[in-house]
């Protein structure tokens, strides 16, 4: 486990046991992540498969905010956790770090934090697991390319849905804004 500049972020990298038929490796134990820090109850488990270039995000729900615990079980992906709690002390901070199916990383997202990812390979299959379920009425984005955070996207022409070419800039949603929670 890694600890992210940004409270509440880990880089996670499970044991992986290989020999010749291939590798094994626990994609969630409880009771380690909890060690870890993640000590939040993961309620829903969502799967995508996107194309190369396909940037999915900058997503959160607020006011029922999602913790996820994502990696890549297919391919390749940059994946994007940006800090939009307010008073937090890394408010406007992003960190950036290639999730793949070679190298089993996984990230933990605090609720509150938005989060996004770039396909960099074909193809890629991204697993979320997730500590609060869906809710359509609280899904809010921030623009992908807002020129305030200045994510270094590995693509210059995205594929992205209509939703999220719409998203305003980070400046233009305080109402919207998750506050920061220091844990513990």
């Amino acid at each position: 486990m890694t600890l992210i500049d940004i409270p509440g972020v880990l880089l996670l990298e499970p044991s992986v046991l290989s020999d010749r038929r291939g590798w094994f490796t626990e994609t969630y134990h409880e009771q380690r992540y909890r060690e870890a820090g993640i000590t939040e109850r993961f309620v829903q488990d969502n799967c995508s498969r996107s194309v190369r270039n396909t940037v999915r995000g900058l997503h959160f729900q607020e006011p029922h905010a999602q913790g996820k615990l994502v990696m890549a079980l297919e391919g390749s992906v940059f994946d994007v956790v940006a800090d939009i709690r307010k008073g937090s002390p890394t408010f406007g901070k992003w960190y950036g770090i290639e999730l793949s199916s070679q190298n089993l990383r996984q990230m933990y997202i605090p609720p509150g934090c938005a989060h996004g990812f770039c396909v960099t390979s074909e193809t890629a299959t991204f697993l979320y697991k997730c500590t609060a379920y869906y809710s359509p009425n609280d899904e809010h984005g921030i623009l992908w390319n807002d020129p305030d955070l200045g994510i270094l996207w590995p693509t210059r022409e995205p594929i992205l849905s209509q939703k999220d070419q719409a998203y305003r800039i980070l400046k233009e949603m305080d109402r919207e804004l998750p506050f920061y929670r220091p844990v513990g």
